[in-house]
């Protein structure tokens, strides 16, 4: 069994060595089951250090010009040879006890895909809460959130991938046809809650609350023109880090 771990990186030079660092250590619980794994990443029209970051940390590094969140994953995983995809954002730290039962759902053969709870870096009080809010709606909906999936390579390539209609959101829609597909071959969709993935805070400080809020509010009355625009997703795309 083989793990294609792949992260999607758009100018990530101040966090993505922190990042590569924590996958590689945690990475060494998927030994404990005898399963082999490659760290590729994918990125995604950097203009700063980011590839060569990624290739001082032994990671196979693709390229993908157009800036786009699903594009750079999919990018990823097309050039991934495992027999499962893990996907885990440039920002995000995981430990070897998520990977361990990532490993688990594997092995268990009931489990087509997933993701996992999501805890802030910084204990802010407001970003907790939706924190709280986004693991209570994963759990319930089991929709695995962006900073880290898993999913099997077969599966991933049947439902095509990530949309790349979309610039924002592409992992609940991801999520939905998984889900769909899992109980056509009466699988499951795992979201894990024991060993919550630490995620930066970073937009927090970089966008003021009026930023966030105006986001929104635009998406909740527009979704469909919202999300498949790059310049009403600025919070992902404006190069602000």
């Amino acid at each position: 069994m083989k793990i294609s771990i792949i992260v999607p990186a758009f100018n990530e030079e101040k966090l993505i060595k922190q990042t590569l660092a924590r996958i590689l250590e945690s990475a060494s619980a998927f030994a404990d089951f005898g399963f082999e794994f490659e760290l590729i990443v994918c990125d995604n029209n950097s203009s700063d250090q980011t590839s060569a970051i990624a290739k001082e940390h032994g990671a196979i590094v693709v390229f993908e010009k157009v800036n786009q969140i699903a594009r750079a994953r999919n990018t990823g995983a097309s050039a991934a040879t495992g027999d499962w995809l893990l996907f885990i954002d440039a920002d995000s730290h995981p430990n070897r006890d998520l990977f361990r039962a990532v490993a688990r759902e594997i092995q268990s053969g009931r489990t087509i895909g997933g993701g996992a709870t999501i805890r802030p870096d910084e204990p802010i009080l407001f970003v907790v809460l939706v924190t709280h809010l986004w693991n209570f709606i994963s759990r319930l909906k089991h929709w695995a959130a962006g900073s880290f999936i898993y999913c099997e390579s077969a599966a991933f390539r049947q439902l095509g991938g990530f949309s790349e209609k979309l610039f924002a959101t592409e992992e609940i829609e991801f999520s939905i046809r998984l889900k769909k597909l899992a109980q056509l071959h009466t699988r499951k969709v795992v979201i894990i809650r024991s060993f919550p993935l630490i995620t930066s805070v970073r937009k927090f400080h970089l966008y003021s609350a009026f930023e966030h809020t105006r986001f929104l509010l635009k998406t909740a009355l527009r979704p469909k023109t919202v999300l498949r625009q790059r310049e009403e997703c600025a919070l992902w795309y404006d190069g602000r880090r």
